[in-house]
């Protein structure tokens, strides 16, 4: 009966291994066919609508929608290309002339040498065109624009300073006093070259040029922030609901699992039925309804304590999935900060554009309204609130030395470092808030 089986298996068995090996050995053929084709999608592109040049995806011809289209679909024939290349060398590592007498044996014929080699530096003339795409499409235009920054102090009788822009030239010879000074007022040489710049012909094109880099600029900094907030809490949820929360359950059993995690959640508890058995009391006295005997009071504080049990047992059970989600959470927090470096690029010249386009009145507000909340006179107990939540949502008792022990230290450390930071980099971009920020203090 064995040997009846065993043919029957290889004569059904045998044409699958056939045709996984010669999907094995078409693959470096199939993987440079496939990039071949992506590259030709990308010129298509660029012969249809960029008129053969390389996709600008800055440009002004088109609207945001169609920009954003033609972005998505470069992106993916890009991926396509690189990653098929990537299998077409990985594969030709493995290829050796055993295979291809194979090959030649099942059929496979591979193409010319000659056809090989066209394609190859095609798809490469191509796709080498968009060696920083990244950059393109979130630093350079949108993070080395340039700012315009308020200055109230001749920069020639400071020393070198460093601003805050991000395209600024290579440093130039110094020069004096006398070199500075015009024949002509420089008010007037402004005007002057403002009214070139409205004159000019191409002077429409960019602004909207400007207004759609700092359009993009906007929304990747926007969507940025949405998805450092989003995230994190998605994956404390996810993570807590359906890989935390079933492992927690499952070692922790509902009857043999301890009630409270630390003193104060029993002392919290006991406080409660105590409450309750006053409450009882209280009622029974007041009330026209017939008295309670003792032992009716007695079932009904060991119902509520049964109730009560049973909400710590959740407390507790909940403030060890928190620590566990936690970990989750801060672990796709650090994931998006490594792979979105262009995006922070990005995030990071948004703000300097706010902080440094507001008025020296709001600086100053801001900075008064930000040091008095987390380092002023009533900062203190805000900070109290907040660690006795953090050490509630993990299920730690509160310890008090450490909440004083950090409420003496780390506000005093904040305030030294707004200090500095005023000092240091306020007072050269915008010495003028600096005044008005001290003025208002006092």
């Amino acid at each position: 009966m064995l040997t009846m089986r065993i043919p029957i298996f290889s004569q059904k068995i045998y044409p699958f291994l056939l045709s996984a090996y010669r999907w094995y050995l078409l693959t470096p053929e199939r993987s440079l066919e496939e990039a071949y084709k992506a590259a030709l999608h990308i010129q298509a592109i660029e012969d249809d609508h960029f008129h053969g040049n390389k996709i600008d995806l800055n440009s002004a011809i088109y609207s945001n929608s169609v920009m954003d289209y033609f972005e998505s679909d470069l992106k993916q024939h890009l991926k396509t290309a690189r990653m098929r290349l990537t299998e077409f060398r990985a594969s030709r590592l493995f290829s050796n002339e055993s295979h291809q007498r194979a090959a030649h044996k099942t059929g496979i014929e591979y193409p010319s040498p000659t056809l090989i080699l066209e394609k190859l530096e095609f798809i490469d003339q191509v796709i080498s065109k968009y060696h920083n795409l990244d950059n393109e499409i979130n630093s350079p235009a949108l993070v080395n624009k340039p700012q315009i920054v308020k200055v109230d102090v001749p920069t020639s009788e400071t020393s070198p300073q460093k601003l805050p822009i991000q395209n600024q030239e290579p440093q130039k010879k110094q020069r004096g006093k006398a070199d500075t000074m015009g024949i002509l007022p420089r008010s007037i040489l402004s005007t002057i070259g403002r009214l070139q710049v409205e004159l000019d012909p191409n002077a429409e094109e960019d602004v909207v040029k400007n207004f759609r880099l700092t359009q993009r600029r906007t929304i990747i900094s926007i969507r940025f922030i949405l998805l450092l907030i989003i995230v994190p809490l998605l994956t404390h949820q996810i993570s807590k609901v359906l890989i935390v929360g079933p492992i927690i359950n499952h070692f922790r059993g509902s009857e043999t699992a301890e009630i409270f995690l630390n003193l104060e959640m029993e002392e919290e508890a006991l406080i409660e039925l105590q409450r309750f058995e006053e409450k009882i009391k209280f009622k029974n006295l007041i009330s026209s309804a017939p008295r309670l005997s003792a032992e009716e009071i007695e079932v009904e504080m060991e119902d509520k304590a049964r109730e009560i049990a049973e909400q710590f047992r959740r407390e507790s059970a909940n403030a060890i999935k928190n620590v566990f989600s936690d970990i989750f959470s801060v672990g796709a927090f650090i994931y998006l900060l490594v792979i979105s470096k262009p995006s922070i690029m990005v995030l990071k010249d948004f703000f300097d554009h706010i902080v440094y386009g507001l008025s020296d009145s709001a600086k100053a507000f801001i900075i008064i309204l930000f040091t008095d909340v987390f380092v002023g006179f009533h900062s203190p107990h805000g900070w109290e609130v907040i660690l006795e939540g953090v050490s509630r949502h993990w299920g730690l008792p509160a310890n008090r030395d450490f909440i004083f022990l950090f409420i003496a230290t780390f506000p005093v450390i904040l305030d030294t470092i707004f200090k500095y930071w005023i000092f240091r980099y306020l007072n050269r971009i915008s010495p003028s808030a600096v005044a008005t920020y001290r003025n208002m203090n006092e």
